[in-house]
């Protein structure tokens, strides 16, 4: 079973649209973040680190599926409980659970892969299997 971590927002009025509703797209930003933390919370080096030693530099996001089913605005804490679903080769499936205290207010699935940079080919990513020292730290 995969390590479930937490990682805290707190909604700012920027946030919200005209009508104090947080904007959809912000729900990703959140997700994208609490994705980079899952991993440093499991004890996996930030990207930044990571690319000097493995040449790992980060887990693109190849797809997303959301669904919404309560609004929030801003002065709110949310919590956004991540996850991995599955592991598959190449590609893993991350769960995002945002809650206001016990309300789930939206729930996302994300595909992404581990990538490195093809030997002289600087503008290009390449996936590739997913490392399994990595693999093993996301496990409780």
């Amino acid at each position: 079973m995969s390590k479930t971590t937490v990682y805290d927002i707190k909604v700012q009025f920027g946030d919200c649209d005209p009508a104090g509703i947080v904007f959809f797209p912000n729900f990703s930003k959140w997700m994208d973040a609490a994705s980079l933390h899952f991993f440093m919370e499991c004890g996996v080096p930030p990207w930044r680190e990571l690319v000097k030693t493995t040449g790992i530099v980060g887990t693109p996001l190849l797809e997303i599926h959301t669904r919404f089913m309560r609004p929030a605005t801003y002065g709110q804490t949310l919590h956004i409980h991540t996850s991995i679903e599955e592991w598959r080769d190449k590609v893993f499936i991350q769960k995002h659970i945002v809650k206001r205290g016990e309300e789930v207010l939206c729930e996302g699935r994300e595909t992404r892969a581990f990538v490195v940079r093809p030997a002289g080919e600087p503008d290009r990513i390449k996936a590739i299997p997913i490392p399994d020292d990595i693999k093993a730290r996301c496990f409780e």
